[in-house]
């Protein structure tokens, strides 16, 4: 089974991101280049910089339910206003993390995103995803490679 902790968050907080609306959850690659699009967008036009530079400069994946449907983004951690991003709720609770590491820094959220949804939740029988969304982190690591992880809030099935 893939490596994973539960942790504790105790309080609510925010995070504001610049993303996208994915109309069909299922269209892998329409979605991929919407995602990438949006990304190429906000890095040419100084936005993701700009809100990086009011934050700690960390930056993170988010993906969330908004309006009830699927939504991608790219933003930090805390609530700042800026045209044009989102600001975004994450509720205090348990929270199950899965560390990645690799060499490329621009795949590695992809890659613990992929372990996540594809087969590491169904293995977990005593948490459940209750969203409403995830945000995943990549940053350099001391052995030249990436480290990350995805945050993901869950709860304890009973029994």
């Amino acid at each position: 089974m893939a490596n994973y902790s539960i942790k504790t968050v105790p309080e609510n907080y925010k995070m504001t991101a610049f993303g996208v609306t994915l109309e069909d959850f299922n269209d892998w690659a329409g979605n991929a280049a919407k995602t990438a699009a949006k990304k190429a967008e906000i890095t040419e036009n100084g936005k993701l910089a700009e809100l990086l530079a009011l934050s700690d400069g960390q930056e993170y994946q988010i993906n969330y339910s908004v309006n009830g449907k699927a939504w991608r983004g790219f933003g930090v951690m805390g609530e700042f206003d800026l045209e044009g991003a989102v600001v975004l709720d994450f509720l205090a609770g348990d929270y199950l993390v899965v560390p990645g590491t690799g060499a490329d820094k621009d795949r590695l959220a992809d890659e613990i995103t992929g372990k996540v949804f594809g087969g590491l939740l169904q293995q977990i029988t005593d948490y459940k995803y209750v969203g409403p969304g995830n945000a995943t982190f990549v940053k350099a690591a001391e052995t030249g490679e990436y480290y990350g992880e995805m945050w993901l809030r869950v709860k304890k099935i009973a029994g």
